[in-house]
């Protein structure tokens, strides 16, 4: 399993309706096979800044299973206009060998 991870830096006051596409777009990558779930969270020190965290089966579920296909032209579509500038998009694999009572 691998987690993309997105710093989004949304237009400051179009939040909400960021918040709302988002819904709208949920199920285009949702659909996507080797996708296992998503987390938005939401900025309280910078409200207009998200974090978007995906679980992947793999990093080519994400880059060519969901950026090759028509779901990721409508979710583009839905989202792309609100980000400024644009966000970087970074995957990471837990490295399950580090407990947490050794990480402290």
């Amino acid at each position: 399993m691998i987690t993309e991870h997105a710093l989004l830096p949304v237009i400051a006051g179009m939040e909400e309706e960021f918040m709302a596409a988002f819904e709208q777009a949920r199920p285009l990558i949702s659909a996507t096979d080797g996708y296992l779930g998503l987390q938005l969270s939401r900025s309280i020190e910078t409200p207009n800044h998200f974090l978007l965290l995906v679980s992947w089966e793999s990093v080519e579920a994400h880059t060519i299973g969901f950026r090759g296909s028509a779901n990721y032209l409508e979710w583009k579509r839905l989202l792309h206009r609100f980000y400024e500038p644009f966000p970087v998009v970074e995957h990471f694999q837990a490295l399950e060998h580090l407990s947490a009572d050794r990480l402290g």
